[in-house]
């Protein structure tokens, strides 16, 4: 028990991160992730409060998760399945393939015309960037880092060879006239975190880095919860062998399938199970 401002206040439990690192339980990060997967007032106050009862010393922040899904799913709670989201995102490998069409379509909900693994010449080599982004006279040149362990950071090399391959490439392109008045932007995004030099560097090099959870509030997880950008991995309608095969045709997002569900007719499935995939899938995107 400690004292705090007169008043006594109990000492919270260390939970370990995925990185390692422990911090005290913090019961408001719990219910904002419900919160944001969609749970009601009464669901997010039960869970937070049993887990607060159930927590110890030393618990895994995985451990955690897994125990508010479970909780989520024995209320029937609809927000059961975008609790999954993190999971989701890391089941999209072991490739990057599927991950750079996942922010590709970040930009074109944006409005831009996107590029997945296209070719860019520069100066002295040609490179090929995981997605490339235009709109009117802005172009962001983006590099996708795919991990599936949370527990890694992407390292300070990765900005310092983005920084150069987009420098080379905006010196080529500078001087074309297709790219007159154009404003060239770089990006580094990963699935997982960045080192503290990786953040320093790339920021100071003027790279836009997206993080899982960096920037805070308006990292990755936070731009797929708000534009509603759900992963198809996320289906539970799908087995693994099906979500690879439509992932390696492109097709990486719920709203993507509803609007190719001709694609299910080649797996031998009955209609019954399609109609409840497509149902799934709209439930998942709140219908659209």
């Amino acid at each position: 028990m400690e004292e705090v401002n007169g008043a006594v206040a109990e000492k919270q439990p260390l939970v370990r991160k995925a990185t390692g690192e422990k911090e005290p339980f913090n019961a408001a990060k719990l219910e904002k992730s419900l919160f944001n997967a969609g749970a009601n007032d009464r669901t997010v106050k039960e869970i937070t409060e049993e887990i607060s009862e159930w927590i110890f010393d030393g618990v895994t922040t995985k451990k955690i998760y897994a125990r508010a899904f479970a909780l989520l799913r024995s209320k029937k709670s609809s927000a059961a399945p975008r609790y999954r989201l993190k999971q989701a995102i890391l089941e999209m490998g072991p490739s990057g393939y599927p991950f750079e069409h996942l922010v590709g379509e970040i930009f074109k909900k944006r409005g831009y015309k996107v590029e997945v693994g296209a070719n860019a010449d520069g100066d002295c080599v040609t490179h090929e960037m995981d997605v490339i982004a235009t709109k009117e006279n802005r172009q962001h040149l983006i590099e996708c880092k795919f991990g599936q362990d949370q527990g890694k950071y992407v390292s300070v090399q990765v900005p310092l060879y983005v920084r150069s391959r987009v420098d080379d490439i905006v010196s080529k392109r500078k001087n074309m006239p297709e790219y007159e008045g154009t404003e060239f932007t770089g990006w580094v995004v990963s699935s997982t975190r960045f080192s503290h030099d990786a953040v320093t560097y790339g920021t100071c090099a003027g790279l836009k880095m997206l993080g899982w959870d960096y920037p805070a509030g308006e990292g990755l997880k936070d731009i797929i919860e708000k534009e509603n950008i759900i992963p198809v991995t996320l289906l539970s309608k799908l087995n693994k062998e099906e979500k690879r095969i439509i992932m390696e045709k492109g097709i990486v997002t719920c709203r993507a399938l509803l609007n190719e569900t001709d694609i299910l007719d080649t797996f031998e499935i009955s209609q019954r199970k399609k109609e409840h995939i497509i149902k799934e899938a709209r439930k998942l995107t709140g219908g659209l």
